[in-house]
């Protein structure tokens, strides 16, 4: 590979990352227009593994603003990142994929507050205004609610 390539590749994964967080903050700030634009046009994501629905992305954006009514305060971090670019012949194509583990701490309006940990699946497309979302699948692996648990007692 030669410095323009790598640099091009390191340039892919920054504007990729950037995206990944645009995702975590256009939720936690319920900016669902900043939401919808990080999608091309056909985008899609599925929140089927946290209770959730599957559909167009503009379709999930509606149901994300009303179901995140229920929490007014929220945060995603999103960490251990993995970037896979497609590889063409030793220069990155058009498409990557990453996975990226989350914690979601939330508060309810009643002040309880509700944590859950997971995985996220991305399918990104290189577009003509940079990289966009394909696809968002969540896989939740644990939650944890003060509610849950005095509920049970």
């Amino acid at each position: 590979m030669t410095q323009r390539v790598d640099l091009a590749t390191v340039m892919d994964r920054l504007a990729i990352d950037e995206v990944i967080t645009g995702y975590a903050v256009a939720v936690d700030d319920a900016d669902w227009t900043g939401y919808r634009a990080l999608f091309t046009p056909d985008g899609r994501a599925d929140y089927r593994g946290a209770g959730g629905i599957e559909g167009p992305a503009e379709e999930v954006a509606g149901w994300l603003a009303e179901t995140m009514r229920l929490f007014p305060v929220r945060q995603h971090l999103i960490v251990n990142r993995r970037v896979h670019l497609q590889d063409l012949g030793g220069y990155a194509g058009d498409r990557a994929e990453a996975q990226a583990d989350y914690v979601n701490p939330m508060r309810l309006e009643s002040g309880e507050d509700f944590v859950s940990g997971g995985r996220y699946a991305f399918a990104l497309a290189r577009a003509e205004g940079g990289w966009r979302l394909r696809s968002v699948t969540v896989l939740e692996k644990w939650r944890q609610a003060a509610f849950l648990s005095t509920a049970a007692e």
